[in-house]
């Protein structure tokens, strides 16, 4: 049994270097799996699940006999001490032994011929446990007669005394420093090359830069890097508040608890969510969300609404404002949680319900409130305020009456509201609030170029508002702001678009004698004032957003587009579609898209249909108490570590922090002290494992049927092959 054992260990080396595209379980390159992984970090006294398989493959370049081993058993060590059964080391009951199958893919030979590898697993789950000292641990699984897997983790120092009463966590979905750069060009007038204004980002004393590597992918996903952001854990495409494992069921696997769910157990703080996405969406259901299955709506809002019921876990019962889109998450029928009425559900648990701007700006500000402005995401900054003839062609009236929503908030007038509210309910105790702009990325995978930097130019009014709105409630001195992403895009501008010149053209390679480079692409036009337009939308927004020369721009990564560089003021864009007569899961150019454009060859997959994500770090901006530990480069978990540190979240037992403790630290700093410091401080955390976005696991338990999950973008699931893809 050893040797057989050892060679399909041998084998599965050989196999899995050879093989990237699919993984036979992430973050588990042996035929025994530890999760939380090796590299893992934890906060002092964060709860979380472990999960140990042993793994025995039935055929394919890994096969050992696919019998697994049932007598294997896990040991925990603090870093010089001795070795103990986990029941022992964390004081608990030894779990029962699982038992499950599933398959994979080991290659596209392999998926092409479907030819699946299967693999049987035995499995324990040792539930809620923590590591309260800091230092370093050791968790190894003895299996297969001698072998083991061995896991190396580290609890980070303690850091209990609170430096910032509340947080404020921005968040530009896909955001990068390319995309703000084109914002700014387009919404702040320069004279000789020199800004008469600035974004409010700017204007933040310290920038630093995270790596959004995900945990078996260089590419990530929206789930799993909020994940990283509010856990400090790096998790799978698609998965949030969890390590994913191979059974069957999305929420059995091993749970780490986040931001919210320590700040509600340890200090009692009000939280808020807000977000212009669906509010199921995988940025704030991340939040509270625990299942390695962004698309699992409405079983994620449950979630959201009364935390984790089917284990164990730490107690929560919704966040103190929760706005956003998303109606057909709330109202009764077959997209809601078992069928049930979410609005009423939210109401029985103390919530005022608002569905349109003008009732959420009369809610009170002492009591629990729902907004949920429209199905599906919240229509874009620009529709909203520009082309809003737009609004009138859709159907996403948050009652379910298939009329248009036009008494809509934005992601300003959302915030705003929730900083009232929290302030109130949050108290002497504080608050954390997270607000995505969510469709900067939504609008990026469309290649909707304006669409999305108009938002992103909403997000940066909204963070202005904000300061001024903390400076008028007496908070701007006790909270710390950060301005980040999640993820970015392989965007940029590469010069200017002559759009008339361009549409002259019959030729395509004529119309491309349109675009001006270096010297040639001469100046921004979008904030130069035309008395034939007024949009009435305010300072450090466009004056016109249909100039005739406009921004040359573009993806790195693409289907098969025609592009005239050109507003869309007749609504979102749709850049690729299927042709009729060839297969659903075919993408081309759209023919009624950009008519008078030139086309623009893919660099994607046939079956993608939009933009995907990309490798580049993402900028983060800080400001307020702790603002120091944002300056440098880092990995994506230490905006958890930092804000933890900050909300003195650690604890060194199990104990309840005292009324003394609960104060903020006598020595926090405020802005502008810190900023006169200039504290740059960069931790450098670089983890990062190779393995490609989409992974496919074929699973199949206990004797029950395939059910294939392939992960690749958020906005649309769509059918390709054998299976699910979800694109994000």
């Amino acid at each position: 049994m050893v040797s057989v054992a050892r060679t399909a260990l041998a084998a599965a080396s050989i196999a899995l270097t050879a093989a990237q595209t699919f993984q036979r379980l992430g973050a588990c390159p042996t035929l025994g799996c530890v999760f939380p992984p090796d590299q893992t970090d934890f906060l002092a006294g964060q709860y979380f699940d472990i999960r140990v398989e042993v793994h025995a493959p039935v055929n394919g370049s890994e096969a050992n006999g696919g019998i697994p081993d049932p007598n294997f058993s896990l040991t925990i060590a603090k870093a010089g001490g001795t070795a103990q059964a986990a029941t022992t080391f964390f004081q608990i009951a030894e779990p029962s032994l699982e038992r499950w199958n599933f398959s994979w893919y080991e290659d596209l030979f392999a998926q092409d011929a479907q030819t699946p590898s299967v693999v049987r697993v035995t499995s324990k789950a040792y539930r809620r446990v923590a590591l309260y000292e800091p230092g370093e641990y050791v968790a190894t699984l003895n299996y297969y007669n001698g072998t083991k897997t061995v896991a190396n983790w580290v609890v980070r120092p303690l850091q209990e005394q609170k430096r910032a009463k509340n947080v404020i966590l921005f968040i530009g979905d896909g955001m990068t420093t390319n995309m703000i750069t084109a914002a700014r060009l387009i919404g702040h007038k320069s004279i000789n090359g020199k800004y008469q204004t600035t974004m409010q980002m700017d204007k933040f004393p310290v920038l630093g830069h995270q790596m959004t590597h995900s945990l078996d992918s260089y590419i990530t996903d929206s789930a799993n890097s909020a994940s990283a952001l509010y856990s400090g854990h790096k998790s799978s495409v698609n998965a949030m508040g969890v390590y994913a494992d191979s059974s069957a069921d999305p929420f059995d696997d091993p749970k780490v608890e986040t931001i919210v769910e320590l700040l509600t157990r340890i200090w009692g703080s009000a939280i808020g969510v807000v977000s212009t996405a669906f509010v199921a969406d995988a940025t704030p259901t991340a939040l509270t969300g625990h299942s390695r299955d962004r698309a699992q709506y409405a079983s994620l809002l449950e979630q959201s609404l009364r935390g984790v019921t089917n284990y164990t876990w730490t107690p929560y019962s919704g966040a103190d404002v929760f706005f956003g889109g998303g109606a057909e998450q709330f109202i009764a029928g077959k997209t809601s949680y078992q069928g049930r009425d979410y609005y009423k559900e939210f109401q029985d648990q103390g919530y005022a319900v608002s569905m349109n701007k003008t009732t959420l700006e009369a809610l009170g500000n002492d009591t629990k409130a729902l907004g949920i402005f429209c199905t599906s995401n919240l229509p874009v900054w620009l529709d909203r305020n520009v082309y809003t003839a737009n609004l009138n062609k859709t159907t996403n009236d948050p009652s379910g009456n298939k009329q248009p929503a036009l008494d809509l908030p934005g992601l300003k007038d959302m915030t705003l509201k929730a900083l009232d509210i929290l302030h109130t309910r949050g108290g002497s105790k504080g608050f954390f609030l997270m607000s995505e702009g969510a469709s900067i990325d939504k609008q990026m995978h469309a290649f909707d170029y304006d669409r999305a930097l108009g938002d992103l130019l909403e997000l940066d009014d909204t963070v202005r508002a904000t300061v001024e709105k903390l400076q008028a409630l007496g908070e701007l001195n006790n909270t710390l702001i950060v301005v980040t992403a999640d993820h970015g895009h392989g965007f940029d501008v590469f010069g200017s678009a002559d759009t008339a010149y361009l549409s002259s053209k019959s030729d395509d390679r004529e119309k491309r004698n349109a675009i001006g480079v270096y010297q040639n692409s001469g100046l921004s036009q979008y904030t130069v004032t035309n008395a034939s337009v007024s949009y009435n939308t305010g300072v450090n927004f466009p004056v016109n957003w249909d100039p005739r020369y406009t921004l040359a721009l573009g993806m790195g990564a693409h289907p098969d587009i025609r592009e005239n560089f050109q507003v869309h003021k007749y609504g979102p864009r749709t850049a690729a579609a299927n042709i009729t007569g060839f297969p659903s899961d075919d993408y081309y150019v759209n023919p009624t898209d950009n008519p008078d454009g030139y086309i623009i060859n893919g660099t994607l997959q046939t079956y993608e249909n939009q933009g995907v994500h990309s490798l580049t770090d993402v900028p983060v901006f800080a400001m307020g108490p702790c603002q120091e530990l944002f300056g440098g480069v880092y990995g994506n978990i230490d905006i958890f570590f930092n804000m933890a540190a900050c909300l003195g979240l650690a604890r060194g037992s199990d104990a309840a922090p005292s009324d003394a403790s609960a104060g903020m630290a006598s020595g926090a700093a405020s802005p502008a002290d810190t900023m006169q410091r200039g504290i740059w401080v960069g931790v450098l955390v670089l983890y990062m494992t190779m393995h490609h976005a989409r992974s496919n696991y074929l699973r199949y338990a206990k004797g029950g049927g395939f059910d294939s999950t392939w992960s690749s973008s958020e906005l649309q699931r769509l059918q390709h092959r054998s299976g699910t893809v979800y694109y994000i």
